[in-house]
């Protein structure tokens, strides 16, 4: 059995905290590198600049962008790991820290409803899976408003079939248009139920830009997607453009023989995320 004190947890989240809002990931800094080189006039002059603001937030060591997000956690516990405290509190205490010490902005309110500021950027989101093993992984994506208050989901109906979900996907990012910040990350999940599809959409976003799903009808809808958003005109910042979407994952899962579920998380491209085992 492995112990990990909270503490550690703690000194570890503080350090995703910040890096996440400070480090581009090469894989998404890779794919907008190459997006530039398909564009011109405009749209590529917009892709120069977010690699030129990429690349300053790394060498001056500042957010890349002043929505700092909220925090999202997704964790694995191995059985074989013992943590002789509260997780959860470990987790925020790191958020808390992360966001002090690096001078992010605090964007989370204690209520939906008197919008008060907890000051500190917590309470987290967090998702905990447990697994098998004596690790524990810690993924941390901080997640801004302008991408997720974009994001949608939808219950369908099986009649409504692969079109339907063709049509909802496209629907979603035309409606966003520019507000998300495209080039875009589009994860798309599919199948569970209502919350289920929203997590599955949520946790494609955490995969690998260049990945396809191993499953092959997934792999298909991927590419069907990514080349049909990419012919809206969308385009950089939404101002138009080869490229409206870097990536398109699509995650599934089983679901109940009434019932579509889809959901669409639409995360812009500076696609923040961390990851650290332990």
């Amino acid at each position: 059995m492995k112990t990990i004190e909270p503490s550690v947890i703690t000194n570890e989240v503080k350090r995703l905290a910040i890096e996440a809002a400070t480090y581009i990931e090469s894989d998404v800094l890779n794919a907008i590198e190459c997006a530039k080189n398909k564009e011109c006039g405009l749209a590529k002059s917009i892709l120069e600049q977010i690699i030129e603001n990429d690349c300053l937030a790394e060498k001056e060591n500042i957010p890349m962008c002043q929505d700092t997000g909220i925090t999202i956690v997704f964790v694995e516990i191995g059985n074989e790991v013992y943590i002789p405290g509260d997780i959860y509190k470990a987790i925020n205490d790191g958020v808390s820290l992360g966001y002090r010490e690096g001078y992010l902005r605090k964007s989370v309110v204690k209520s939906p409803l008197n919008r008060i500021n907890t000051k500190d950027n917590t309470p987290s989101i967090i998702h905990i899976k447990h697994t098998l093993g004596d690790k524990l992984k810690i993924t941390l994506c901080p997640k801004g408003a302008g991408s997720e208050n974009m994001s949608r989901v939808k219950m369908l109906v099986p009649a409504d079939g692969i079109d339907g979900i063709k049509k909802f996907v496209l629907s979603t990012i035309k409606e966003a248009g520019g507000r998300p910040c495209p080039p875009l990350i589009v994860g798309v999940g599919i199948g569970g139920d209502l919350e289920k599809c929203a997590l599955l959409a949520k946790e494609s976003l955490l995969r690998p830009i260049d990945d396809e799903s191993s499953d092959s009808d997934a792999k298909a809808l991927e590419k069907e997607l990514f080349e049909e958003i990419n012919k809206l005109n969308v385009g950089p910042m939404g101002l138009g453009g080869k490229t409206t979407a870097l990536a398109v994952k699509v995650n599934l899962y089983p679901c109940h023989i009434a019932s579509l579920p889809v959901a669409v998380n639409i995360q812009c491209h500076a696609s923040r995320h961390k990851v650290v085992e332990l």
